[in-house]
């Protein structure tokens, strides 16, 4: 009787195991993206950004000073949809700690156009990373004041 319990403990044990590594663990990506995806990606990723070189560079940054104050902060993994076209949707969820502890997460989402090489943001979030393109309608002069 005591090694039919001893055998369910052990086999209840490695069940367990088994679920949480299936569950659990973080699973390496087996989908892989067509050279028009990783252009896409690529044009995102290395676009000027508000405050850095990149886009890239800028998400990163972010993530290194809430670590270096002690927060928590998690970047998520860079998805790529095809959208229409040249079009393509490209999205990253950023999860970070406030001080007061709460956590907040947002979606990063652009859209690059392949044919145009041009990168909007597609999210709000997004829209505080990318700098604005000057319209080609507005003067370059700003208006003398007082002159309407």
């Amino acid at each position: 009787m005591l090694t039919i319990i001893r055998y369910s403990v052990a086999a209840v044990l490695i069940l367990g195991a088994l679920y949480y590594a299936w569950m659990g663990l973080p699973r390496f990506n087996q989908v892989t993206m067509d050279e028009r995806q990783v252009e896409a990606l690529t044009l995102v990723q290395s676009s000027p950004a508000i405050g850095a070189a990149t886009i890239l560079e800028a998400m990163n940054a972010h993530v290194r000073s809430m670590k270096d104050r002690g927060q928590g902060v998690r970047l998520g993994e860079w998805r790529v949809a095809h959208v229409e076209g040249d079009i393509y949707e490209i999205r990253v969820q950023l999860r970070d700690q406030s001080v007061r502890g709460q956590w907040f997460e947002r979606e990063y989402i652009w859209h690059a156009h392949l044919g145009r090489k041009k990168v909007n943001a597609a999210s709000l979030p997004a829209d505080g990373v990318t700098p604005k393109e000057p319209d080609s309608d507005q003067p370059m002069t700003p208006p003398v004041p007082g002159v309407s």
